[in-house]
């Protein structure tokens, strides 16, 4: 007979099946089966389970309990570049981000790589979607730590053969770049069950002619992969493009014509639409990454979240690591909201989401930018078991110990957590029912 893989966690459950909408449980508890929730709700209704008899519970009524943050779009070789200022994105890109990318070469992903995963865990995210260098070995190091890791990542190497750094002639880079993602493609795209997964990585319509947009478009269709690329960032990122493709209307359109557009596609920041651009975006079902603190640190500009959501578009919230400064996610969601409230002082009209709202981006918003909603982004039974555990004391003026959420509500404790959280919150990160990350205990002075 073949013994199940059970696990149970306990703690004030908490997450948001619905925008603006959070759903509570005080004293919760979720029973994990083979990686899976196999049960969630009161701790006293799930431990009398039948399968809950021989578990050994872990945490208790006095942590909280939420689905893996996810961010979809971040750059894991610039990471080394974290909050180094210019003023605007294209000189940031050749003073600082392009000479880090050039050195990325695979030793330097085995070494790095496992570190950057490890604080995504210890920030409480458990899926990211990221960017690699130009280079197929740096890429396929990368892929590799991400495999040991634990986390769930859709990588892809850079594709870009217009301005590269690569030092290859125009015309050879090309065939190259798609010889070589559709090799890692074909390596990573599915491993372990889905947790891997392949991004064609177009780095966005500056770098790229139309030809090598077009072709990792159809190779992405014929592997069934993802698309991430950058949209609409930079008031001189848009004039480049508009004079590099003057036949197309619109920066959106160029990537329409190139059939980058569709339901596996993340596009980054997308600040500066038209209202042509925004349907275009919605009736191709793509996603929007909103990277609030990286359009803010590189003077991009503050997106109009509320119109891309009233429009049905697909959002979710990204750290954009390193245009923005930090992996934390839960100021990644501060930042999210705040800039709309900047919005709301200078414009009429501008709905500022609230915390719930926001918390619901950071979650299963995300989950279904990635279509992955029907896997993630909740705590309901069958959902595969990517969670966080938290200790609200950390995040507490004084460091308070004992059951410090026994009166306050779940708003009240997502609200804490997206203006005082962060990694010294995250007691233990989990995939899919496994341990990530364990924090230490906390030291008692």
């Amino acid at each position: 007979m073949t013994m199940k893989n059970l696990k149970g966690l306990r703690g004030f459950l908490i997450d948001a099946p619905e925008p603006g909408k959070l759903r509570g449980i005080r004293d919760g508890a979720v029973l994990i089966e083979d990686g899976v929730i196999a049960a969630a709700g009161p701790y006293d209704e799930v431990r009398r389970t039948p399968d809950a008899e021989l578990v050994r519970w872990q945490h208790s009524s006095e942590a909280v309990i939420i689905p893996g943050l996810i961010d979809i779009h971040a750059h894991l070789p610039q990471y080394p570049v974290v909050a180094r200022v210019e003023k605007a994105l294209l000189p940031w890109l050749r003073r600082h981000v392009f000479p880090v990318e050039k050195q990325f070469n695979a030793a330097t992903a085995r070494t790095f790589a496992p570190f950057f995963f490890e604080a995504l865990a210890r920030n409480g995210t458990t899926c990211a979607m990221l960017y690699a260098t130009i280079h197929e070995d740096s890429c396929d190091a990368a892929f590799a730590a991400a495999e040991r890791s634990g986390m769930r990542i859709i990588l892809g190497k850079v594709m870009m053969d217009s301005g590269s750094y690569g030092g290859l002639p125009a015309e050879k880079i090309l065939p190259r770049s798609l010889e070589q993602s559709e090799r890692l493609c074909r390596k990573w795209h599915g491993r372990d069950n889905g947790r891997l997964e392949y991004a064609f990585s177009p780095r966005f319509a500056v770098t790229c002619t139309e030809e090598l947009m077009r072709e990792a478009g159809s190779l992405a269709r014929k592997f069934d992969a993802y698309i991430q690329t950058h949209l609409s960032e930079n008031h001189n990122e848009i004039e480049m493009v508009r004079s590099l493709f003057p036949r197309h209307p619109s920066y959106t359109a160029v990537y329409e014509a190139c059939g980058l557009l569709g339901d596996r596609t993340v596009l980054g920041h997308c600040i500066h639409l038209g209202d042509e651009e925004i349907q275009l975006l919605a009736e191709s079902r793509s996603a929007v990454a909103h990277c609030p603190t990286s359009n803010l640190f590189l003077n991009s500009g503050i997106m109009p979240l509320d119109r891309l959501l009233d429009a049905g578009l697909r959002v979710g919230l990204a750290s954009d690591v390193a245009g923005g400064p930090e992996l934390d996610m839960w100021r990644v969601m501060r930042c999210a909201i705040e800039s709309q409230k900047a919005r709301s002082f200078y414009q009429t009209g501008v709905r500022v989401p609230a915390e719930a709202e926001i918390f619901h981006l950071a979650t299963l918003g995300g989950a279904r930018a990635l279509g992955k909603e029907s896997l993630l982004g909740t705590l309901d039974v069958g959902k595969e078991a990517d969670m966080v555990v938290l200790d609200l004391a950390r995040v507490l003026p004084y460091g308070e110990r004992g059951n410090v959420h026994s009166d306050l509500s779940a708003e009240e404790v997502i609200t804490l957590l997206i203006y005082r959280g962060g990694p010294q919150a995250v007691i233990e990160t989990f995939v899919r029912g496994t341990s990530i990350h364990r924090a230490p205990p906390p030291l008692l002075l």
